[in-house]
């Protein structure tokens, strides 16, 4: 007995926000949400976390231990705030790498770079997470803000940073999370799915990306979970700060 025409057709799913999609589909899905926000996307930034996103990104890069003349790169760096300071620690004798799949947050990016006077320390490249396209061993530090949520093979994402790191280099996931303060929850849930969305009617234009970025959130991985996918790629030294009760969590693992 032949297959039908949907059974011909299918493939694996994964989730776009609460909903199941196929997993060649996501990758367009989620470039047309960012094509959306993105010249908003600072503003909503803001207003969303009420200017705590910048504290969230600081203390990431607190912890990247880089030096002057050394090489960073920032996967899913969409407009740069991550970027920027990692060109501040390498210095201008090193180079920082800005990479997105979506050209729209990245030429934003770029321009807020040349505005910051920073455009000759960062190289802009656009590429896609799960096939990072540098060679092995290119970079002693690798970070990610709110990025790794909207890939869709998030371990062939991992395992591709794993391999651009340099022997002793050091990956920090900055994500959203799962809430470990008492009674967070609820209220975080509340706000998401109601603020959020609102928020973005009225600033972007469009509650439907917002809608989806809220899923997305819960729909992540818990701080649990991330670690041992972490470890599944190769990271060894893997550890999780809980910032803002856990509604976001930094990762950390290294390549030794």
């Amino acid at each position: 007995m032949s297959d039908s025409p949907d059974q011909r057709t299918a493939g694996p799913t994964v989730d776009f926000g609460y909903e199941r999609v196929a997993a060649a589909e996501k990758a367009g899905r989620v470039r047309a949400v960012f094509d959306s926000v993105a010249g908003r996307y600072d503003l909503m930034n803001d207003l969303m976390s009420f200017g705590v996103h910048r504290l969230w990104k600081r203390f990431l890069l607190s912890q990247t231990g880089l030096r002057p003349g050394q090489r960073a790169l920032d996967v899913a760096g969409g407009t740069g705030d991550i970027a920027a300071g990692l060109a501040r620690q390498v210095g201008e004798s090193g180079l920082v790498v800005l990479s997105d799949i979506n050209m729209a947050m990245l030429a934003h990016g770029r321009d807020r770079l040349l505005d910051r006077g920073l455009a000759g320390q960062v190289m802009p490249v656009q590429g896609n997470a799960e096939r990072l396209p540098f060679r092995d061993a290119s970079f002693d530090c690798v970070t990610i803000g709110f990025g790794l949520r909207n890939v869709t093979d998030k371990a062939a994402a991992l395992r591709s940073m794993y391999r651009v790191l340099r022997p002793g280099g050091q990956l920090l996931i900055l994500e959203f999370s799962k809430p470990v303060a008492p009674g967070l929850g609820p209220v975080y849930d509340a706000y998401s799915f109601a603020v959020l969305p609102a928020l973005g009617r009225l600033i972007a234009s469009d509650a439907g990306s917002y809608r989806y970025l809220a899923e997305s959130i819960r729909m992540f991985p818990d701080q649990a979970t991330l670690t041992g996918m972490m470890r599944e790629a190769g990271f060894e030294g893997c550890r999780h700060h809980n910032l803002s009760g856990g509604i976001v969590a930094l990762h950390r693992g290294w390549h030794y």
